[in-house]
């Protein structure tokens, strides 16, 4: 598989048509030592040789999922401008551009009326979120699941208020009755909603929680950093399907175009349904904000400088490919969610893996039946090793002795409380029609790992973990 190019065609079209909208200007000497240039922009394609696939569905690792051809070549031609969308002086046009992007993000949820920008990613979207959150509410104390995002503990501790995490069910949801439970012993103020968590793509019961919130009155902020577009899918569960369908009741949500919004990274976003909210953000600056009268984007912000590049290229997208259901975009994501169940099934009727539960998005995880858990974990690493060597790319997951209540039987002895297990992110639509082939280098690389550990002498093994 080679790089898409002819694209560039177009960007060179579009480079001209800019560059001339500024013939008004005096001539400015831009010369280019191209023969400096050269040596160094060949030393650096050399250096990125050494990466893994992320463009090929062989890659179905991590939550890495390539660009799309119209983001990467409007951040690219925005870069001759450079813009920053901190204030208008600084990015005029692309500010505009943003402001249209992110009213089209909160469109997926039903918001006609939010507050919402743009961000460097999920980590400081969400840390908007719980910031106004302690503004709103400064001794109550936020709580998610286990299997939330690390950073949400993390963030916590560098706002300084007090977080609790919340104990998962067997399918890695938030525990509703540990959460009720917790309601009725401690002042919280902030409930932690994971619309698809990292490691299992697990959905948090949403209607039961919001229910609660009737009762409680706490916030909802949801974590849709990686399954907020999964909105706009045709091909959920109907339990997922209703999570989903209740996120315009919640107070804040985090939605990451540069995870399945086909974005280059460094782009993320804050959305909150009550734009009084902007209160909070409210600053003076001695030398922005003069250049009009119409809100700048650093007003309603907490980082400054920000790429203006980045509301270029998700502009572009959206409208190349419009956020709507039945669109070519949604189709392209439910593409993702039937390579993830078609995985799930070729894993489930095969005897050499335990599949704890169906998946709720397009991530799948599984682990090596085995007589214990430390050794399904071991012969996992193998696997995955394996894998690597053949050009099949996969994760590694440290899952929970609670999700595999269903099948407990397929363990025998649980010598640990965990067992790790391999993992895939679908994320490409190109993945359903690279299933067949990711499930023939799996199968080969497991049968030689469980022949390997058959000629293997068991107390060989023991000692070499010992030594490990």
């Amino acid at each position: 598989m080679t790089f898409e190019t002819k694209s560039l065609q177009v960007f060179q079209e579009a480079l001209t048509q800019l560059n001339a909208s500024f013939n008004y200007l005096p001539k400015l000497d831009q010369s280019v030592d191209l023969t400096a240039i050269r040596p160094v922009m060949l030393e650096v394609a050399k250096r990125m040789e050494n990466n893994y696939p992320y463009h090929h569905p062989m890659y179905a690792g991590q939550m890495l999922k390539p660009p799309t051809e119209i983001a990467r070549l409007a951040y690219m031609l925005s870069l001759w401008l450079n813009p920053n969308n901190h204030d208008l002086d600084g990015g005029k046009a692309s500010s505009a551009m943003e402001k249209e992007a992110v009213a089209e993000l909160a469109g997926i949820f039903g918001w006609t009326t939010h507050l919402g920008h743009l961000c460097s990613g999920g980590t400081m979207a969400n840390l908007e979120g719980l910031w106004i959150a302690r503004n709103l509410h400064p001794t109550k104390k936020i709580v998610a699941s286990a299997q939330a995002h690390y950073a949400h503990a993390r963030i916590s501790g560098v706002l300084r208020i007090p977080f609790l995490s919340i104990e998962c069910d067997s399918r890695a949801r938030m525990d509703i009755n540990v959460l009720q439970r917790l309601l009725q012993e401690e002042e919280i103020g902030t409930v932690v909603v994971s619309m698809g968590t990292t490691a299992t793509g697990s959905v948090d019961p949403l209607p039961q929680i919001l229910e609660l919130q009737a009762q409680y009155g706490f916030r909802i902020h949801a974590d849709a950093a990686y399954g907020g577009y999964f909105s706009l899918t045709d091909n959920l569960d109907p339990e997922t399907r209703a999570a989903f369908d209740c996120l315009n009741k919640v107070d804040s949500l985090v939605i990451d175009p540069h995870k399945h919004g086909l974005q280059p990274y460094g782009c993320g976003c804050i959305l909150f349904k009550d734009p009084s909210v902007g209160r909070f953000y409210k600053h003076d600056s001695p030398y922005t904000y003069f250049s009009s009268d119409e809100l700048h984007l650093g007003e309603i912000s907490l980082e400054c400088s920000r790429a203006g590049a980045s509301a270029v290229a998700l502009w572009a997208t959206q409208k190349l490919l419009p956020l709507i259901r039945g669109g070519t975009f949604a189709s392209s994501l439910s593409k993702s969610r039937e390579a993830a169940l078609a995985l799930f099934d070729k894993l489930k009727s095969d005897r050499r893996f335990i599949v704890a539960f169906r998946p709720q998005l397009d991530i799948v995880f599984w682990a090596v039946k085995s007589g214990s858990a430390s050794e399904s974990s071991r012969l996992a690493r193998e696997i995955f090793k394996r894998s690597n060597e053949q050009n099949l790319h996969l994760a590694l997951a440290s899952m929970p002795r609670k999700l595999f209540a269903a099948t407990e039987g397929e363990i025998i002895n649980w010598d640990q409380d965990y067992v790790v297990c391999l993992r895939s992110a679908l994320m490409k639509p190109e993945h359903l029609d690279w299933v067949d082939h990711i499930w023939h280098s799996l199968d080969a690389v497991t049968t030689d790992a469980l022949s390997a550990a058959r000629a293997t002498p068991l107390q060989h093994i023991h000692d070499a973990t010992l030594d490990a």
